[in-house]
């Protein structure tokens, strides 16, 4: 592996810095593209142009239906007609192969609770704020940063393949890096460039999505006291997911945890009941986020869900004679882990360290992500690095810039660094 100090690498840094920003320029034209779920499209074509314009060979790859047929794949969306992943290659071919992986879509936006509209990115004090800008369109700027400033610079760096995927549905099924994975875009290692405060993400735990639908008695609001309103069976639900968290927490110890308070969050982020206030609504729908422990399969975390609701509306009077219909909705993602010491962490640590002169923590969270796939369907080694970014999922989200580019600066060390020796150390890669 060659020296990483800072002189050796001034003209790269010199290179980022001068090439900063476009990448911001790309940054705010892809944020102002709505890409949640079904509405990829406009953001993957902004994808696509950019990576032809660094150099990359471009396709545009199809989602099959059957992706989604059956677990650790999730519960598709919709249709996947006319909707597909961006990958792109430079040296086609070639050895070592590495792939860096971002996701296009976001999560839904709610306009009420931003200070602007939250598709109109804006920069103030050193961060860019819009929907997707952390989570995660600041990591498709910062890789395609570190990939310009080699090109620029040192271009004999990039001696082996490089693939860019650009994915959809990683907030919800992850079945578009299945897909991809699935048609051969794959890397001997892989770097998803999500947001990670500079910290490299090893591992997370299983996530699973679920709908639980309750019915009633529908009815005009004057005879609702006749009537049986589903929403008053929802406490019975809430409560039986809160006691099968509190179960989960304290029967299903995992050391690679260890300082996360409450690693398997069971959330409930939909509720839906009725069309009218003078209604009596026959039907609520509760959307559920369950974490679950890595030794368990989805299979055997929906069926220990949905037997902890079935055993709390046995007790209830309504839901005994009516019991709740539980459903898989999306997430079906098994736990995953990269050893804290594997080569790539090792490699990616020393890139970091040879930049900025510290250590990046090596975390695992209560959440998940692609890498899941690379690491237990196709023994790929596979972790996450990526800017500083903060309220992902909220309102008002953002990414700092100026982590974009360090993140750069640590990334074109560690291409150049893997592709000069021939892969990770000890052929792991």
């Amino acid at each position: 592996m060659p020296a990483l100090s800072p002189a050796a690498w001034a003209d790269v840094d010199a290179a980022i810095a001068d090439e900063a920003g476009a990448a911001f320029e790309f940054l705010a034209r892809l944020v102002a593209a709505e890409s949640t779920v079904g509405r990829e499209a406009a953001a993957q074509e902004i994808v696509a142009a950019e990576l032809a314009r660094l150099g990359f060979e471009v396709e545009h790859l199809p989602i099959p239906e059957a992706t989604a047929a059956a677990a650790p794949a999730g519960v598709a969306q919709g249709s996947y007609a006319g909707r597909h992943n961006v990958a792109g290659w430079v040296n086609r071919g070639g050895s070592p192969s590495l792939l860096l992986n971002c996701h296009v879509d976001v999560v839904p936006a709610d306009a009420g609770q931003w200070s602007a509209d939250p598709f109109q990115p804006r920069i103030c004090g050193g961060w860019l704020t819009g929907r997707g800008a952390g989570d995660m369109k600041g990591g498709f700027a910062m890789g395609l940063l570190a990939v310009a400033a080699l090109r620029r610079s040192r271009p004999e760096a990039l001696t082996g393949e490089l693939v860019f995927a650009s994915v959809i549905e990683e907030e919800c099924t992850g079945n578009g890096t299945l897909a991809a994975a699935n048609a051969g875009v794959l890397g001997d290692a892989v770097v998803l460039l999500e947001p990670t405060d500079l910290n490299l993400l090893l591992g997370g735990v299983g996530i699973l999505w679920v709908e639980v639908a309750l019915t009633g008695v529908p009815a005009h609001a004057h005879s609702a006291d006749r009537a049986v309103n589903p929403v008053n069976s929802i406490p019975v639900v809430l409560n039986a997911l809160r006691e099968f968290e509190i179960q989960m927490r304290e029967s299903f110890a995992d050391p690679a945890l260890d300082g996360i308070a409450s690693p398997y969050n069971v959330n409930v982020g939909i509720v839906r009941a009725g069309d009218w206030s003078s209604s009596v609504p026959g039907r609520a729908l509760l959307g559920v986020r369950v974490g679950f422990p890595r030794a368990w399969t989805p299979d055997e975390a929906f069926e220990r869900v949905t037997a902890s609701i079935m055993s709390a509306a046995a007790a209830d009077p309504w839901l005994s004679a009516h019991p709740p219909l539980v459903r898989e909705a999306g997430f079906r993602a098994e736990g995953f882990l990269l050893d804290r010491d594997h080569p790539l962490a090792n490699a990616l640590a020393l890139a970091h360290a040879a930049a900025h002169g510290d250590q990046p923590r090596r975390v695992v969270l209560g959440a998940t992500m692609d890498a899941r796939y690379y690491l237990n369907q196709f023994s790929r080694p596979a972790l996450a690095y990526g800017p500083v970014a903060r309220n992902i999922h909220a309102a008002d989200e953002a990414v700092e810039l100026a982590s974009i580019e360090r993140g750069a600066r640590t990334l074109a060390r560690f291409m150049a660094a893997y592709y000069a020796g021939g892969g990770l150390p000890g052929g792991s890669g």
